[in-house]
């Protein structure tokens, strides 16, 4: 298969994986404290890591490969996890959509200043109406906002673009899979006795969706989603594979929908083909 079409499909699998983990982050932090909950998932995600490391005999990252991970662990690790569950204390799952339609420009900023890539003008013509759609499409949905919650959901977002950006760079010689499990691994022995002390006093009155929204970021946002991710990004581009991001929130709300029932109107299939054509767009034109 040709590397640009694998790079794609592989950033489309990730993005599918990462559509949850704001609901699941949403129903996570009703039964957990955001510090904790950033910290377990990170500590679950980093074990599991390890036994991949050992198990397929991974070779150490050069000393020169070091600060980019710090890098990665700061972004992606702890520094979107921790600050997007501080602002899902505020703002409701469907308003950080606002956010995540910012993303993709986040990531394409950090992929030209840290990845050396560099798009045609068109690509960023689309790239901002496809997040003009999404952002559009969120605030004409009346949802609550809070000022110290957008600000918190902001710092996220550029954090992430520049976890994102720093670990396909990393991934093009350590490769996908590799990158983040070494930086889960390295960031370990904080997260394992930080999650320790900030742990509660007691379990017993945290419900079930808390412990499913615990399971699905540590198993599948802080690792799984990464493998294809950071491989889809390595292969088809920072830029433009990082635009499938647009496509996440409707993925989301078409998760909400099958699972929780939700209603689904006509506006947000005609701004979801509207995205699927800027998508396209950025990636001809990337």
């Amino acid at each position: 298969m040709d590397r640009t079409a694998s790079g794609w499909r592989n950033g489309f699998l990730g993005m599918l994986i990462f559509s949850g983990s704001l609901p699941a982050t949403r129903a996570a932090v009703s039964g957990f404290d955001p510090v904790f909950l950033t910290l377990a998932r990170a500590a679950i995600a980093g074990v599991l890591a390890s036994f991949l490391l050992l198990a397929f005999r991974e070779k150490r990252p050069a000393r020169g490969d070091i600060a980019s991970l710090v890098v990665v662990a700061l972004g992606v690790v702890l520094g979107y996890p921790l600050l997007s569950a501080l602002a899902l204390r505020h703002i409701t799952a469907a308003h950080s959509i606002v956010f995540i339609g910012l993303l993709p420009v986040s990531t394409a900023l950090f992929g030209v200043l840290r990845g050396g890539e560099r798009p045609r003008p068109v690509f960023w013509l689309f790239s901002a109406l496809g997040s003009a759609c999404v952002v559009g499409f969120a605030l004409s949905r009346g949802a609550d906002t809070s000022l110290l919650g957008d600000l918190l959901m902001l710092a996220a977002i550029v954090v992430c673009g520049l976890g994102y950006a720093e670990g396909a760079r990393l991934s093009r010689t350590l490769g996908g899979w590799q990158v983040i499990s070494w930086a889960l691994v390295a960031s370990l022995p904080l997260t394992a006795a930080t999650a320790f002390l900030t742990m509660p006093s007691s379990f017993a009155g945290i419900g079930g969706p808390a412990w499913i929204g615990l399971a699905y970021v540590s198993l599948f946002s802080m690792l799984i989603g990464f493998v294809f991710w950071y491989r889809g990004l390595a292969q088809g581009g920072i830029a433009a594979v990082g635009q499938l991001q647009l496509l996440q929130p409707f993925f989301g709300l078409a998760l909400a929908a099958s699972l929780l029932h939700e209603s689904v109107d006509p506006s947000m299939i005609a701004v979801t083909l509207g995205v699927v054509l800027c998508v396209a767009g950025a990636k001809r034109f990337a």
